[in-house]
């Protein structure tokens, strides 16, 4: 396997108030692949994603970048945050300009890019996050969702190699969160490497190719999404319950219903699978 662009090896956190955040965590980010971060509230799943951008610095333990441990100096943080792009989970802790253009703007225009290139940017962004025609709207006139959405094109304009976004559907309706696991799906196809934060395991299984799993401030499993999704005592020991597809495919090979082999990744593929077993039109679910 190829050396990671970003990882953490046994890192501890200790927060300046004696809580710890994180204790012997360790995991691995490889290029273009996408990512969920799965564990409860409290499992340390913010922390990790602070420390890969660089907001927070190990007690112990190490980050490394590009296989190197990484130097904490002021140059070496910027150049690590020029490639790594963190979306927080509450808009309103990233947003800071009065209209939605300036604040996409900010980060580009801190790289010392020319005036062209940052409008060139900026429109690319707006576009990207459907919110082109929202480029000299005031943000506080905004939904969550928008906001949301501004906080991850002016991300997008820093045009990073590694894209970490905290929580990112919390907050969204149905239709934003297909439109949002669409673009992540772009970004991954174009190479960018996608670590988002959940604690829906229906999500992760359907969307992520890896899950790190987040237990106590611990990463207690890493590996394919569709492996670790069938390791219920695993996942319950993370807060987690086992995958409704999971769950039905199980319960329907057991009634014959289904003959044996993989299960499907989503409930949707699951009622495919159904589709196919019946006359058209048998199953209308």
């Amino acid at each position: 396997m190829s050396t990671p662009q970003l990882e953490l090896q046994t890192v501890d956190h200790i927060y300046p108030d004696g809580s710890t955040g994180l204790r012997d965590c360790t995991l691995a980010l490889q290029r273009g692949r996408r990512y969920a971060l799965l564990g409860a509230n409290g499992a340390g799943k913010t922390t990790v994603l602070q420390h890969l951008n660089g907001l927070l610095r190990p007690t112990a333990g190490t980050l490394r970048v590009d296989g190197q441990p990484f130097d904490y100096s002021r140059q070496g943080l910027t150049a690590l945050r020029s490639r790594v792009g963190l979306v927080f989970q509450n808009p309103d802790r990233q947003l800071f300009s009065a209209l939605v253009e300036e604040d996409v703007s900010f980060g580009p225009l801190n790289l010392g890019l020319d005036a062209a290139e940052v409008r060139a940017r900026v429109a690319a962004a707006l576009d990207a996050v459907g919110l082109r025609g929202h480029a000299r709207r005031a943000v506080h006139q905004l939904s969550f969702g928008q906001k949301k959405r501004v906080c991850i094109a002016g991300v997008l304009a820093m045009e990073p190699d590694v894209l970490l976004l905290d929580e990112p559907m919390a907050g969204l309706d149905a239709p934003m969160q297909t439109e949002l696991a669409a673009l992540l799906d772009r970004l991954a196809a174009r190479g960018v490497t996608v670590l988002l934060s959940t604690h829906d395991i229906d999500f992760a299984l359907r969307w992520a190719d890896d899950i790190h799993v987040m237990a106590a401030g611990r990463c207690i499993a890493s590996g394919s999404a569709q492996q670790l999704a069938t390791q219920t005592d695993m996942l319950r020991a993370a807060g987690q319950r086992p995958p409704a597809a999971l769950a039905l495919h199980a319960e329907l090979v057991a009634l014959g219903v289904l003959p044996q082999g993989p299960a499907p990744r989503s409930v949707d593929a699951l009622l495919d699978a159904l589709r196919a077993l019946q006359p058209s039109g048998a199953i209308n679910a």
